[in-house]
């Protein structure tokens, strides 16, 4: 995975629920084209809402992994309910609490909330849930042609782990 929308992780329940943070900064590229200055209309940049969801599809994803040691290849598989109800801006942080809901052999299945931060308030509101399965490649599609080495969880994702001091997980 080239492009990563989560910074850190805060919180791990094994097999339960995992929190991570993304703190949205001007820094960004993207932001400067989401909107840019028109007219006489300013600049209004905004972490658009489907970084956001793969954001939040990368916290859950990180938790299903998880669950088998990263053994697995865990692949998206649906986006059943995506649902963002505010905008955030640079400056703001937004968190991503996934929690698994179901999980077999084939897969699994999450619910999170996002919710952002805006530092002048100190207050956390939540701005979205969802609703995303994932399947297990290594169960679901065998017989195809897959590298051996786990191309999911790349090196960007177990950076994030050792960072948020969980990198014995993927012993």
């Amino acid at each position: 995975m080239r492009w990563m929308w989560i910074d850190t992780i805060v919180t791990y329940e094994p097999d339960r629920r995992l929190v991570a943070i993304k703190n949205v900064s001007l820094a960004e590229e993207h932001l400067h084209d989401h909107f840019a200055a028109t007219g006489d209309l300013p600049a209004q940049p905004v972490m658009p809402a489907s970084l956001m969801i793969e954001g939040m599809a990368q916290t859950a994803g990180v938790l299903t992994g998880s669950l088998r040691r990263f053994k697995e290849k865990v692949v998206l598989a649906k986006i059943q309910k995506a649902e963002i109800t505010a905008d955030v801006v640079p400056g703001q942080c937004i968190r991503y609490d996934a929690r698994i809901e179901r999980i077999d052999p084939m897969g699994a299945g999450t619910v999170g909330t996002i919710e952002r931060l805006d530092h002048r308030t100190g207050q956390w509101e939540k701005i979205g849930e969802t609703e995303i399965m994932f399947s297990h490649v290594d169960q679901n599609m065998s017989g195809l042609a897959f590298p051996e080495h786990n191309f999911v969880f790349s090196d960007s994702f177990r950076n994030v782990l050792r960072a948020s001091g969980l990198g014995h997980l993927m012993d």
